[in-house]
């Protein structure tokens, strides 16, 4: 193990080979569905459950892992050697986990004060949070010290941006994470939202009347943004593999894309987003 372990949640859905060639660790979300209680990635996988939600008569909630679970996490790689610990998590502001997370550094500082954790809000979701993830993991791989690598991670945070649509926004509507986009939930009718994140918060980006003009508006966004630059991209989808490639073939068109790779959300983030999702995490490579 490298001296600073990585560390982050499940909903990160990055691919189980990264996570390993990587030594990402990982805390599952919890997943109520009605009176069964899910570990995100653990005791419920990917296809599995796009396949209930296509047909579920319910909404399922989620839960991010408590103080306890982190505890347990950091105390964990503190005894497979690790030295330093950088935990990422999504936004404080869609989640809980950074909180949660930070609570379990309080108590293990007191337990083990020559452990130093460093706890970050990546102000994000999705693969803008596993970019920061893997920036870190490759670093820590190099020998970077923990203080370097915090440097990485929070230079990616004010760059590192979120464009997604899908059929409808009932999905964040139900779970409560529909954030600045409320205002578009009841004029939806046979229209695209684009939505992403900023400032830690959901906020709509625009609408489209077809699912392939909302991907033109997604190269569009992301052309806007990186210019002549180079970019890393992570096309992310909910059961839509076939859609996203359309997605990646639009946006390439058009940037550098010096590293991309295609993630599906894991069944705790697509209880938010739902099945057929698409969209795309990037960030630009020259700033």
């Amino acid at each position: 193990m490298p001296k600073v372990a990585v560390l982050t949640d499940s909903i990160v859905g990055l691919p189980e080979a990264i996570l390993k060639n990587l030594n990402i660790q990982t805390v599952a979300f919890y997943i109520h569905r009605g009176h069964e209680v899910l570990r995100d990635l653990v005791t419920i996988q990917r296809e599995e459950f796009v396949r209930w939600m296509l047909t579920a008569k319910f909404a399922p909630t989620t839960a991010c892992p408590g103080p306890d679970d982190y505890l347990k996490a950091y105390e964990k790689l503190a005894g497979d050697g690790a030295q330093d610990i950088i935990s990422i998590h999504m936004s404080s502001r869609i989640s809980g986990a950074y909180q949660a997370a930070s609570m379990a550094q309080s108590m293990l500082k007191e337990r083990d004060p020559d452990l130093r954790v460093e706890v970050v809000d990546t102000n994000n979701a999705s693969m803008c949070q596993g970019w920061m993830v893997m920036e870190a993991a490759r670093a820590a791989l190099a020998g970077l010290s923990l203080d370097q690598i915090l440097g990485i991670v929070k230079k990616m945070i004010p760059i590192s941006h979120m464009v997604q649509t899908a059929d409808t926004l009932k999905y964040l509507y139900l779970g409560g994470r529909i954030g600045k986009a409320q205002n578009m939930v009841g004029s939806l009718l046979n229209i695209k939202p684009l939505i992403g994140v900023e400032d830690g918060e959901i906020v709509p980006l625009g609408k489209a009347h077809s699912r392939g003009q909302a991907y033109r508006q997604m190269a569009e966004i992301v052309a806007g943004v990186i210019g002549s630059g180079r970019v890393k991209i992570a096309y992310v989808h909910a059961g839509a593999q076939a859609e996203v490639e359309k997605v990646k073939e639009l946006v390439e068109k058009n940037v550098d894309v010096v590293e991309s790779l295609f993630t599906e959300f894991s069944p705790a983030l697509a209880v938010h987003s739902g099945p057929g999702t698409t969209g795309l995490c990037y960030y630009p490579v020259d700033i």
